[in-house]
């Protein structure tokens, strides 16, 4: 018997009728066992963002309407809020860009010891709540805050700094929060590259700067893109860190969320208000994908 013949008798027999059984039992079975996994995250998710859709189209009388959209476009207040937002996460990401690249560089230097012990400095926040980092900065930073006590003792200003209630005080308590989610990528980027490459520069001649930023810099790059992109993602929904030390000044789509329910109990709006963030959020996710491989955007080795 050759192999054509042993082969379709091995497809068309029973064999092939038993591994075909065998194959939808394993599926079954994979699926039973994903089963309590696919349900949690049906009702913690799916459900969630789909009872958020409907009552965004929902008007006060209960009727299917665009009302919470049109009035999007139409009230200007809305388009500042957005811009507000925006705003205030590209510029918390580029100055987390600003002090996390240089620090992660330091870090992927030291030897392995003194870098994991610098790099609990850098994850210590994360033991603390969000809400008494955001308040200790509030202590900090406001007119009788030990900065301006200490800026003035040292004669380095007269009056009292307006730190908080503004949007300084906003940026300089979100850095701190989230500086750490950039080290982390970026560290894990630079510690993945060959330093053979850098000594095989310097071999061709070039000047340690030279080096850095022909061989050293874009292969950080993923990590940095990664990392950028969390760092502005998280942004776009923080709510206590402005609503403390914005005063009420710095106002993000969160914080509307949150005045629509608890001083309109307007869920409607609200839900609209969360729509758009979601939408615009997973659009840009998407373009970042489009722009970069997936394991390059989750600061995967190469």
């Amino acid at each position: 018997m050759n192999v054509g013949t042993a082969a379709a008798v091995t497809s068309n027999g029973p064999n092939a009728a038993a591994l075909r059984a065998d194959e939808r039992r394993e599926r079954w079975m994979l699926l039973g066992l994903s089963g309590p996994a696919l349900a949690l995250v049906l009702v913690t998710m799916v459900l969630p963002i789909a009872w958020l859709f409907g009552l965004s189209f929902l008007a006060d009388d209960g009727s299917l309407s665009l009302v919470h959209y049109r009035r999007m476009i139409e009230q200007p207040s809305y388009a500042r809020i957005f811009g507000a937002t925006f705003k205030v996460s590209l510029l918390t990401t580029a100055l987390c860009v600003v002090l996390g690249y240089p620090l992660a560089y330091v870090l992927s230097q030291l030897p392995r010891r003194a870098a994991n012990l610098c790099l609990i400095a850098v994850m210590l926040p994360f033991w603390t709540s969000l809400l008494v980092r955001t308040y200790a900065w509030l202590v900090l930073l406001q007119r009788r805050g030990l900065v301006n006590t200490w800026g003035m003792e040292l004669g380095l200003w007269d009056e009292p700094l307006a730190l908080v209630h503004n949007l300084s005080g906003t940026l300089i308590g979100m850095v701190h929060i989230m500086l750490p989610f950039l080290v982390l990528p970026v560290l894990n980027s630079m510690r993945s590259i060959d330093m053979d490459c850098m000594k095989a520069a310097a071999n061709l001649g070039a000047s340690p700067t030279r080096a850095f930023w022909s061989v050293f810099f874009p292969l950080s790059l993923p990590g940095l893109f990664a990392g950028s992109l969390l760092v502005f993602v998280i942004c776009l929904g923080f709510y206590v860190t402005p609503a403390v030390l914005g005063g009420g000044k710095i106002v993000m789509v969160s914080n509307q969320i949150a005045n629509d329910i608890e001083l309109f109990f307007n869920w409607g709006a609200a839900s609209s208000l969360g729509v758009v963030l979601l939408v615009s959020t997973m659009a840009l996710l998407w373009l970042a994908s489009r722009l970069t491989r997936l394991e390059q955007l989750l600061g995967a080795n190469r």
